[in-house]
């Protein structure tokens, strides 16, 4: 089973409460909180579903936007040695830092896949 549910473009988690018997979870990667659970996988899923298209009711209803997941800007620390080979490597290869990053972190999810 995977740890995240996906519906809408949003994610939620899959977590356990043995005490209370149940499973739960939350939306990921946005700030408002918005929560969901149920007794048995179909059912965490579909109140997980319920969820995002309630939240995204809510905010039509408001006249407000709903959070984008993950806005696509993140601030990333990285220790002086690492963030100046970087940049070394950056500048030798004639892109951004961003660049450079945005490489990487796609190769990697490439070779992680």
């Amino acid at each position: 089973m995977s740890t995240l549910l996906k519906h809408q473009g949003y994610y939620g988690s899959i977590e356990a409460s043995p005490e209370d018997n149940c499973l739960y979870g939350k939306l990921q990667f946005i700030r408002a909180l918005v929560s969901y659970e149920g007794e048995t996988v179909a059912e965490l899923e579909q109140a997980f579903r319920d969820a995002v298209d309630d939240y995204l009711a809510t905010c039509a209803e408001q006249e407000q936007a709903p959070e984008t997941p993950c806005k696509g800007s993140f601030n990333v620390r990285v220790g002086h040695d690492l963030h100046l080979a970087a940049s070394v490597a950056a500048t030798q290869q004639s892109i951004t830092l961003n660049d450079l990053t945005r490489r990487a972190l796609s190769e990697y999810l490439e070779h992680r896949a």
